[in-house]
């Protein structure tokens, strides 16, 4: 028997209750799944609501009949403190956005139970982890109680950004821990750590950043985090460095099937929350394609996008670091405001692009797949492939093609990704990405820049 209640579908048990009571996972399918609003709605705090079918996967039975943790439709309901709050609304948070009303109430119980958490770019997944970090710590305890991982710098950077600016009604210390960012045995005892694993994991080796009060450890980018080589190494180092059993929460856009499967073991008996994963191909954004007859043709056509079109900004994606460079300098000389950023330039030469960017002072950003995940720049309207992602045997990475278009149409907005194809492999590679995700990708012409002047000006 299943009874709609708040546009999620759930099993019910056989008690006679007023509230729903949800069935102890017992077996692999959801307990809870159903489709949320068609419209796809934006709240005040400009997260777009999930428009795709919501899936709970308890891991005991929560919700008794009197429990609060059904489902939030606001945040005074979850019982924070007056000065989170006061963060919340001065970041502009009205209300939780759909993944939120669902993920919060979880990620906030006592006792703490892990999450596996998996939502569409722009539904606020950093918020709820970094809401939950800030609820879990003992104000009292001047030591690092929460750990937050990220895969790039530049995410790093984003996401202390969310927390300094949350807590910034409390006394909440936080410490950005990467590459660079401490003084040789400059001791770490700020309450919340956002780094990189690299530079998390030998910080704590030294003895420089004390692990016995971390009571959360949150993996964002976790499917990145888990499968790169390298980053799972050293994600599961520290946790296996953490004494006692803290709550670890992994979030992710995406989640492959066999990063799921280790995920359900770093996380054990974790209530998870996920979006079918063919869904999660952003309707937003209008994919196109520009065919070329060669490397040449194909700069060419990307100097004629940016003398064609006027773009807020946008960000073009190289397979290697010297092609991002030599295309930013080909660009500067021909007088575009541009600026490249890859893993081979030094720490502080990537912070300075990055605000550089955020700034505005440049309008188009050429980069690697470093910069693919989880950077939030609301003004990108536009993303290009220069070149297509490959996984390491040469074959399309859909993961990282997903994450790349997402860069724009971010937060509900319209986004146009265009393809550049050069070869016959390319095209097919193409035709892989249409397949996969059930997307059309449009031709747009080379050869009469009039039509397609008239074709961005429909879609931009």
């Amino acid at each position: 028997m299943s009874d709609p209640i708040d546009g999620i579908t759930l099993r019910l048990g056989d008690l006679a209750t007023e509230k729903p009571v949800l069935t102890p996972d017992i077996n692999p399918e959801p307990v809870a799944q159903a489709p949320v609003e068609e419209k796809k709605e934006e709240d005040d705090s400009n997260l777009i609501q999930s428009t795709h079918v919501v899936q709970v996967k308890l891991a005991d039975q929560q919700a008794d009949p009197n429990s609060p943790l059904f489902s939030v439709k606001s945040f005074e309901e979850l019982g924070l403190s007056p000065e989170l709050l006061k963060g919340l609304y001065a970041m502009g948070f009205t209300k939780p956005s759909k993944i939120q009303e669902r993920a919060l109430p979880l990620l906030i119980s006592d006792p703490p139970r892990n999450m596996i958490g998996q939502s569409q770019s722009g539904t606020g997944k950093t918020a709820a982890f970094v809401l939950t970090m800030l609820t879990r710590l003992h104000l009292g305890v001047n030591a690092p109680q929460a750990i937050c991982l990220a895969p790039s710098r530049e995410l790093a950077r984003q996401i202390i950004d969310v927390v300094q600016e949350m807590s910034k009604f409390t006394s909440i210390t936080s410490k950005l821990v990467v590459k660079d960012s401490l003084k040789r045995n400059e001791p770490v005892q700020a309450q919340i750590i956002v780094g990189t694993p690299g530079t998390v994991a030998e910080v704590i080796k030294r003895r420089q950043l004390p692990v016995k009060a971390v009571k959360i450890f949150v993996l964002d980018e976790a499917d990145n985090m888990l499968d790169q080589d390298g980053l799972g190494d050293q994600s599961i180092r520290i946790k296996n460095m953490l004494t006692g059993s803290p709550q670890i929460v992994l979030f992710s856009a995406t989640f492959p099937e066999h990063v799921r499967k280790f995920a359900t073991r770093f996380a054990p008996e974790a209530n998870e929350i996920s979006l079918k994963r063919e869904d999660l191909s952003v309707d937003a954004i209008k994919q196109l394609y520009m065919d070329c007859d060669s490397e040449e043709h194909k700069y060419e056509t990307l100097c004629n996008i940016y003398d064609l079109l006027t773009v807020s900004q946008s960000i073009i994606f190289c397979k290697r670091r010297d092609s991002a460079d030599e295309i930013a300098r080909r660009m500067r000389a021909q007088g575009h405001l541009v600026g490249s950023l890859h893993g081979k330039m030094l720490p502080e030469e990537r912070d300075q692009v990055m605000d550089d960017f955020r700034r505005g002072i440049f309008k188009v950003l050429i980069t690697t797949n470093v910069l693919s995940r989880g950077i939030d720049i609301s003004q990108v309207s536009l993303v290009i492939n220069y070149d297509l992602p490959l996984d390491q045997r040469g074959q399309v990475d859909f993961e990282a093609y997903l994450h790349r278009i997402g860069r724009t149409g971010r937060f509900g907005r319209t986004g146009v990704s265009i393809i550049l194809i050069d070869n016959k492999k390319s095209w097919e590679q193409m035709r892989e990405i249409e397949t996969h995700f059930s997307r059309e990708i449009a031709l747009v012409p080379t050869d009469d820049w009039q039509a397609v002047e008239k074709i961005f000006k429909e879609i931009i």
